[in-house]
């Protein structure tokens, strides 16, 4: 019996850097409230659903729903990410969870609320030498204090 020999690329530390620098850069996008810095964090075809389980597809679509909350809700938030994992499922594929913490956000009628944490589940995969966001699940933790919109 004869059997094909396949080699599967090792998955290299600078992958891990790669997901980290990935992480760092969503949150300076965040953070400056650049959507475009903030979207090219994600693949063209990325879904994302957000804490309110409302989802957009496609970088497009993420960038026009965070673009118009970067300038009223969110307009004076930051995103600290205080913890990650990464699980390589494949050497192109990870499963990311992102721990975070929200802070300065408003109100609709623009008084300051309190801050929010969460976790951030993230499949990210490898495009070329590149790691995208191709899938966003984001959450409040409990004891959070709920997104309101």
């Amino acid at each position: 019996m004869l059997f094909a020999q396949v080699t599967i690329p090792a998955i290299s530390y600078s992958d891990e850097k790669s997901i980290q620098k990935l992480l760092d850069d969503f949150a300076a996008g965040w953070n400056t409230h650049e959507v475009k810095m903030f979207s090219k964090v994600f693949a063209e075809d990325a879904d994302l659903t957000n804490v309110l389980g409302f989802s957009q597809h496609g970088r497009t679509a993420i960038e026009e729903k965070h673009d118009v909350h970067f300038k009223t809700i969110w307009a004076d938030s930051t995103i600290t990410i205080t913890k990650n994992t990464i699980r390589f499922i494949k050497p192109d594929v990870a499963a990311v969870d992102a721990w975070w913490n929200l802070d300065g956000l408003k109100n609709a009628d623009g008084a300051a609320r309190p801050g929010r944490n969460g976790l951030l589940n993230f499949i990210m995969t490898k495009q070329g030498n590149n790691w995208l966001i191709t899938v966003m699940h984001n959450m409040d933790l409990p004891g959070s204090n709920p997104q309101k919109c």
